[in-house]
């Protein structure tokens, strides 16, 4: 069984990562954990001392999300009918991304999935603080859905690879098992900025592709161009439904991070992405 983490604001793009989770994992025996953190307006000391359970003062948030989480549950047993699906609501007074972190260990949570949603009056951002903290911190693979994205057939799923460590086949098992579950292609994308690959890139890249050889999958080296451009060029001119990063310090993803504005790259991922921890050292 799979155990599946999905927060939740109650916001529209909530709903819509938690109706995408369903279908993404119709086929699959899986438990949900339906999560809702919340901070007081103003941090009280018996809250410090032992949260709301421990407080004397009674606190509207705690009911509000109680109340939210029972009603995202209605809906997605309502909506998503699925008797290889079980659930389980989550309110906690904490931040997001400590709580996903204590959770995931808890509870052996195979994946978070989560929706985007830019920050507030600042439109050009694609992801919203929230997703790029729980990105960056999250120990587990996590799934972003970006707010248009509904879920199709995944069949074509894009790993752009720097071949810059030695990936760990545990690291890159989620992306495996993405492929396998919905009978998908995986194509590894290189960008080679430089020409030509250094021996360790060359053994890198064969680990990769030694890791990945129980699945279907093509190989495509582009030659001359630059990241993040060349990879979201490749997105635009092929049909992909899923792209799988991995997160390191120099990977695409981190440069995304770093240029989120749209105006300096260009692009609005519209489809879903996959970000798996790297744990090598470079």
């Amino acid at each position: 069984m799979k155990n599946i983490l999905i927060p939740t604001d109650f916001s529209d793009n909530a709903w819509n990562a938690i109706s995408y989770a369903m279908e993404f994992f119709k086929n699959e025996k899986c438990k949900f954990y339906f999560l809702h953190t919340y901070i007081p307006a103003f941090y009280r000391m018996d809250y410090a001392m032992g949260g709301p359970a421990f407080s004397a003062i009674p606190d509207m948030e705690v009911d509000v999300a109680v109340a939210g989480l029972e009603k995202t549950l209605e809906d997605v047993k309502e909506q998503f009918p699925n008797p290889k699906h079980t659930f389980e609501i989550v309110s906690a007074f904490n931040t997001l991304t400590d709580e996903i972190n204590e959770l995931s260990e808890k509870r052996k949570i195979d994946m978070v999935v989560m929706g985007t949603q830019g920050a507030a009056g600042v439109k050009q951002l694609f992801l919203g603080t929230s997703t790029v903290f729980v990105i960056r911190k999250a120990k587990v693979p996590v799934l972003v859905i970006p707010e248009s994205c509904k879920f199709k057939p995944v069949k074509n799923i894009l790993f752009p690879s720097d071949y810059l460590t030695p990936y760990k086949k545990e690291e890159i098992y989620t992306i495996i098992e993405a492929a396998k579950m919905h009978g998908a292609k995986i194509t590894v994308l290189h960008i080679n900025e430089e020409h030509n690959l250094p021996n360790a890139q060359i053994e890198n890249k064969e680990l990769v592709l030694k890791h990945l050889r129980n699945t279907s999958t093509t190989e495509v080296e582009v030659v001359g161009k630059t990241m993040p451009g060349a990879i979201l060029e490749y997105i635009g001119e092929h049909q992909i439904d899923l792209l799988a990063m991995m997160n390191h310090s120099h990977s695409f993803f981190e440069r995304i991070l770093i240029k989120q504005n749209i105006e300096q790259i260009g692009f609005h991922i519209h489809i879903p992405f996959l970000v798996v921890r790297d744990t090598a050292e470079i």
